[in-house]
């Protein structure tokens, strides 16, 4: 369908508009990381402050264990999404191409955890890791997090995409399974694993409720966990949290702008099919 150009244009600007409003909070939020305390609770609606500074940044970097926590986070995230990639993509081959007896009521049950509330399961979880000793540790924080039913839907989509002539081509070559997944699966699937990544990533980069629940430390204790400490009883301080929450942001940032156009076709190429 043809769109005239008055109507082109209206639509861009109405675009910029919406894309606007959402932008502005994470505006607004960068402003007031620059902002005196003052100023900040005295006058909240004022976007463009009068005076600018550096200070909430220094006691941010100070004040807490600023790089300790940010590499908890990066070891966490990344962790539990290099892990969750494999096992997933595993998972979403063999519902995907694999033919197995109760295959389609597995796959039912998988879809089925995905509608409990993670509050639901989080004092039993928390129960079998504080049975094994797992408090206070990586393996506490990110063996419950290996595996996701998501991640394992959204690759058996990818997987239900590509034609059977393919995995039929490498048994001809010799392949095994576990060949035709390594060498044949994932290299065509490519997009649709970045795209599983960035969702993992960020949805681990961000979790606060687990982290905290799971470490007792500030040795172990994730960004989102550390930045808490800024907010008392009696006593918030916002602009070292606002400071922070710019930071934490800026990794999460460049790795979507990176893979950005993989991030829009793995989208595509998932999800649609059933």
């Amino acid at each position: 369908m043809k769109i005239s150009k008055p109507l082109n244009i209206a639509l861009l600007i109405l675009f910029v508009c919406i894309g606007f409003i959402f932008f502005l909070p994470f505006l607004w939020m960068a402003l007031s990381s620059v902002k005196p305390e003052f100023l900040i609770m005295g006058q909240p609606g004022v976007l463009f402050p009068r005076a600018l500074t550096l200070e909430n940044y220094k006691i941010l970097l100070t004040r807490i264990p600023f790089g300790r926590f940010l590499l908890n986070s990066f070891f966490f995230a990344g962790g539990v999404t290099v892990c969750s990639l494999f096992l997933d993509s595993m998972a979403g081959y063999a519902f995907a191409k694999l033919p197995f007896r109760g295959r389609g009521s597995l796959f039912i049950l998988v879809l089925i955890t995905m509608m409990i509330p993670f509050h639901i399961t989080m004092i039993p979880v928390y129960l079998l890791m504080t049975r094994f000793h797992l408090i206070n540790t990586f393996g506490g924080l990110m063996l419950p997090r290996f595996a996701n039913a998501f991640g394992i839907y959204f690759m058996r989509q990818s997987f239900l995409s590509i034609p059977k002539d393919l995995i039929d081509a490498g048994r001809i070559d010799g392949l095994g399974e576990f060949g035709i997944f390594r060498r044949i699966m994932l290299p065509v699937n490519l997009a649709s694993l970045a795209t599983l990544g960035v969702f993992h990533f960020m949805y681990n980069w961000n979790d606060f409720l687990w982290p905290m629940l799971m470490t007792n430390t500030t040795k172990m204790q994730t960004l989102p966990v550390g930045l808490a400490l800024f907010q008392g009883e009696h006593v918030m301080e916002h602009g070292p949290m606002f400071a922070g929450a710019v930071l934490s942001i800026v990794p999460i940032l460049v790795i979507f702008l990176a893979a950005q156009k993989t991030f829009i076709k793995g989208i595509a190429l998932s999800g649609i099919k059933g």
